[in-house]
């Protein structure tokens, strides 16, 4: 089975079950055994998901005694969302333009 190696935030949340990690993790910290009970995957499958979205900037990790809690990564969420601003202002502004030009009038 291949890993996934990725440092991309988009390219993490490519997997519905990343998003709903993301999602839950939006709500409050969690360890891997509480996002596996709300999640239809298992343990060390959560587990696999949460290292992508770490090694991609979006969760970071905190040792608890004997366990790790996870919470979304402020400045990932960030880059992401700053990513997600630029894409739309070019998108409006190239709309902007379009319904700027002159059109030529048919006699």
């Amino acid at each position: 089975m291949a890993t996934y190696r990725t440092a991309d935030g988009w390219d993490a949340l490519g997997d519905p079950t990343r998003r709903a990690i993301v999602a839950c993790l939006a709500e409050r910290p969690r360890a891997v055994g509480e996002l596996a009970d709300e999640l239809p995957v298992s343990r060390p499958a959560v587990s696999q998901h949460l290292k992508v979205l770490k090694d991609a900037g979006l969760v970071t990790d905190q040792a608890a005694g004997t366990r790790r809690v996870y919470r979304l990564n402020p400045a990932g969420v960030a880059a992401l969302r700053d990513q997600l601003e630029t894409f739309w202002h070019r998108a409006l502004d190239s709309y902007q333009d379009v319904v700027e030009e002159p059109t030529e009038e048919t006699p």
